[in-house]
């Protein structure tokens, strides 16, 4: 059975997964679901993608042709989803918990080199819940012999209601080449995907925005609740994924764009090149609103 751990504040809940991919399960108020709900046999599979945010280590989106080339070797990586190499490693390794108080809490993953990734580094989050927001530190520590890209971000799952509203800006978003999920050319938003006035979500969205204004505003008005997002200038890049017909969807913030590893010649790739021993950190906060 997988243990989960919850923390608290005021009439806010979240509950963590370590094992499953370091996970968030859920976070609610009162009885107001502010994360997608846990689907079915998500926690008997041990499926980080059905429950309600995931970490992203150490990098987000897929990798073209499941490889990418790094200092004279190239590196294949294993198809996690659909026949893609995505997302990383982190959300398919089992976390432990470093430290717990009744509203806090820190989960850690060491990573040996594998075919999930061929590097070794260490991943931090440190959750902080209060009675109005979440707070989301993340780092990752290269610990391998060399050094090493990395990048990271979250995954998380919002409920998608009749009345629900999205609002950000950005500069431009990477937009898919037909027919693939890895990026073709950067553009200005088209008006049909512009979210710069509140709107419901895009149907068809699956794409990776860059230099989004913060924060990223969204409402519930049938909960009567909005919630924002705010992130360190690091999550450059926002993946907002709007699947056709589904009761969810995402508004990721991440530092790198899609299939950055093999980009990394360019400038909107989004990664760092960590020396052994050094250390990239990052905070995300989600801020609740009653409307």
């Amino acid at each position: 059975m997988t243990e989960l751990l919850e923390i608290a504040a005021g009439d806010c809940t979240l509950t963590l997964a370590p094992e499953i991919g370091g996970a968030i399960a859920s976070w609610t108020r009162g009885d107001v679901s502010i994360l997608r709900p846990v689907q079915e046999d998500a926690l008997a599979q041990k499926n980080a993608r059905g429950l309600g945010c995931f970490p992203l280590f150490p990098f987000s989106g897929r990798v073209a042709g499941r490889r990418f080339p790094w200092r004279g070797m190239t590196h294949e990586l294993p198809a996690l989803l659909d026949g893609a190499a995505i997302h990383g490693a982190g959300w398919k390794e089992p976390w432990r918990v470093a430290d717990a108080d009744p509203d806090d809490a820190i989960l850690v993953l060491d990573h040996i080199p594998g075919p999930l990734w061929p590097f070794s580094f260490r991943a931090e989050q440190n959750f902080e819940l209060q009675p109005d927001r979440l707070i989301c530190d993340m780092e990752i520590t290269n610990t391998h012999t060399h050094a090493a890209p990395v990048a990271f971000g979250l995954h998380p799952y919002f409920p998608r209601t009749p009345g629900c509203t999205l609002q950000f800006q950005a500069g431009g978003v990477w937009r898919k080449r037909p027919g693939e999920a890895v990026p073709g050319e950067r553009t200005a938003v088209p008006a049909e995907w512009d979210h710069s006035t509140a709107r419901a979500p895009v149907e068809g969205i699956d794409d990776c925005f860059v230099d989004w204004t913060r924060p990223v505003r969204l409402t519930w008005p049938e909960a009567k609740l909005a919630l924002t997002i705010t992130a360190d200038p690091v999550f450059r890049h926002l993946v907002v994924y709007v699947p056709p017909g589904r009761d969810y969807f995402c508004v990721e913030p991440v530092s790198n764009m899609n299939d950055g590893l093999n980009r990394l010649d360019g400038k909107d790739h989004g990664f760092t090149v960590l020396e052994s021993g050094d250390t990239l950190r990052g905070r995300v906060t989600f801020t609740l609103e009653t409307l």
